[in-house]
């Protein structure tokens, strides 16, 4: 019983918390470290639960390859996905909460090409976003995804904060972030008799993406 325990919260209940992270690996290198999520975007990328597979995690595996777990748990889903998303957005809105989604993997370049993105860079990220320090600052937005990207974090170097300027090759990060865009948008027509105007508003889009100065849909 929890009474036999030292220092015990009783009742072991605590708050809503103020801040949702989404954690990836991406291989491909390409997408940012941490990202402001939009309600949409929560959605989409919480039903598409997007990592990467890479050599050496599963038998056959030579090279990155993007692999999708709706709700980032699919064997464990009993209803549809999209019942969890729309129930996750909710909960976060009610609450005024903010969404993120955090990389762990690649940047410079992809997998076997660029480097793992420093541990101490993912944990001053996520202190940055748990003492509110991220979502007072201002945003630029990547390419094709449509991320808001914070121009700083205390402890991460700023132009580490928008991959593409850690490619040498800036048309090469251009082709793999559309190659990376493309597996997404190939996912996600699995949820398309389900999903609602405003979950698919959150996935990639080729069309050019303007920067907008007032984050009016940011969580």
């Amino acid at each position: 019983p929890l009474e036999f325990i030292p220092n015990a919260k009783i009742p072991a209940v605590g708050g809503h918390p103020s801040n949702l992270i989404l954690l990836c690996l991406d291989a491909f290198g390409v997408l940012p470290p941490v990202s402001r999520l939009t309600s949409e975007q929560t959605m989409y990328h919480f039903l598409c639960g997007y990592t990467a597979k890479v050599a050496g995690t599963e038998q056959g595996i030579t090279k990155p390859e993007a692999t999708f777990s709706p709700c980032f748990g699919a064997p464990f889903l009993v209803w549809h996905p999209t019942d969890y998303a729309q129930l996750l957005v909710d909960r976060l809105r009610k609450h005024n909460a903010n969404a993120w989604l955090v990389n762990t993997g690649w940047t410079g370049g992809a997998y076997g090409v660029g480097q793992r993105i420093p541990l101490k860079y993912t944990r001053a990220i996520v202190n940055a976003i748990n003492d509110g320090t991220l979502s007072r600052e201002e945003t630029d937005l990547v390419p094709i995804f449509g991320f808001h990207v914070p121009r700083a974090c205390p402890g991460v170097p700023s132009s580490f904060l928008m991959p593409r300027n850690t490619w040498e090759d800036k048309n090469e990060y251009d082709a793999t972030l559309k190659q990376l865009a493309e597996a997404f948008t190939k996912f996600f027509q699995k949820f398309s008799d389900k999903a609602t105007d405003e979950m698919k508003a959150g996935g990639p889009t080729l069309e050019p993406i303007k920067q907008i100065e007032a984050d009016s849909r940011l969580l």
